[in-house]
């Protein structure tokens, strides 16, 4: 199933005012992969993403999804294949009601109403939101605008999830019902985030980036473990894997 798969070749982008936002990076994600790309601030994972679906064009190298190469002539066949969950959902609601926000891109596929409508109740109902159908945007909770963002994209049937810092913001049950949530996607996910157990609990695989460049790509728990890893990226530890603050142990 080529089309499920991502492969940055050799991928440079500088942003106009001349700083580095990826340094030479290079990887190959396969069909059903679930992958975290984790770093400190700065280190270049929201412009990753941004290549995935041809919202920034590579200054060097590219990004192939499938058998494309990420190109101006390719991008509407890219964008049927990768859905893109931004981290500031308002990004991504504009809508007079939820309804519309979910319909939109499939309505722009020139579905049937029936089918639309089928459509766009089957990803609400997937997010847990189907009782948001009529409300405006602005007028939901952070966790509720996460959900219906994430039906904006399953609506459209993508071969390859990409999301950019899915949690921030969520309160605690609001992230473990979007984990549960992910763990039903069974295509190919790429998950940018600062939440490390998160990436613990989706991911079998983690890319580390620093200041542009890829410093670490492997399992994640191997990756997660290595402290000077962690350190040379500015990262730490996730908070399970740092032990009881009074007595020091941890289970892992």
């Amino acid at each position: 199933m080529s089309h499920h798969i991502v492969e940055a070749i050799d991928l440079y982008y500088t942003y106009p005012d001349g700083t580095v936002g990826l340094n030479g990076v290079s990887f190959r994600i396969t069909h059903g992969e679930s992958v975290a790309l984790i770093g400190e601030n700065g280190a270049g994972k929201s412009t990753l993403l941004l290549h995935m679906n041809g919202y920034l064009s590579a200054t060097r190298g590219g990004i192939r999804i499938g058998d494309y190469l990420v190109s101006r002539t390719s991008l509407n066949t890219v964008r049927r294949s990768v859905g893109m969950v931004f981290q500031n959902s308002d990004d991504q609601l504009f809508m007079p009601t939820v309804f519309e926000d979910v319909a939109f891109g499939p309505m722009n596929l020139g579905l049937e109403m029936d089918e639309l409508e089928r459509k766009v109740m089957q990803a609400l109902e997937t997010v847990g939101a189907a009782h948001l159908k009529n409300r405006p945007p602005y007028r939901l909770s952070h966790g509720e605008k996460r959900s219906v963002a994430i039906a904006t994209v399953l609506a459209m049937s993508p071969d390859i999830l990409v999301m950019d810092e899915p949690t921030s913001s969520l309160d605690p049950m609001s992230r473990a019902r979007l984990i549960e949530l992910l763990k039903t996607f069974h295509h190919t996910k790429i998950i940018a985030t600062h939440d490390l157990d998160m990436a613990m609990d989706l991911c079998e695989r983690a890319i580390v980036l620093h200041q542009g460049r890829i410093t670490g790509d492997g399992p994640t728990m191997k990756l997660l473990k290595d402290e000077e890893l962690l350190h040379r990226s500015r990262l730490e530890r996730p908070l399970r894997m740092q032990g009881c603050p009074i007595c020091g142990t941890s289970a892992y």
